[in-house]
């Protein structure tokens, strides 16, 4: 009984905030930090889905931001909420194809690798996984 009551704890934490519900989740990993990305219109939300010591945004920021940057094609112009929820704003509008509609103030550029699938023999689920690093 506590097994499925813990997992219906995770399925309710990942499910995502109100606005972005219905949007398709991408599970992503950055230097450690386990997102679900939704993208919808000008904003992208990575919700982390790993049990991680982080009482404050902090590094999960920039962490979030890159795992929304990676699922939307975007750069991400700011990232707002707290460690385990993220709202991050768009930089391009994906609908009409444009790229780039402005540039991000004081973002540092970084170079991420793409170390290809993690896959869950367990559950049968998978997500990919990049290590970031700044340039």
């Amino acid at each position: 009984m506590i097994r499925y009551l813990s997992l219906l704890v995770l399925v309710a934490c990942s499910a995502g905030t109100p606005h972005f519900r219905d949007a398709p989740a991408t599970r992503v990993a950055v230097n450690g930090s386990v997102f679900d990305v939704r993208v919808r219109g000008e904003l992208a939300e990575a919700v982390r889905i790993n049990t991680q010591y982080a009482p404050r945004l902090g590094r999960i920021r920039d962490r979030a931001a890159l795992a929304m940057a990676q699922v939307s094609g975007c750069p991400i112009l700011d990232v707002l909420g707290d460690a385990a929820v993220t709202v991050g704003v768009l930089g391009c509008d994906r609908d009409a194809g444009e790229r780039l509609l402005l540039t991000a103030v004081s973002t540092p550029n970084y170079e991420c690798i793409d170390f290809g699938t993690f896959e869950d023999d367990s559950n049968d689920t998978g997500y990919q996984v990049f290590e970031c690093t700044p340039y």
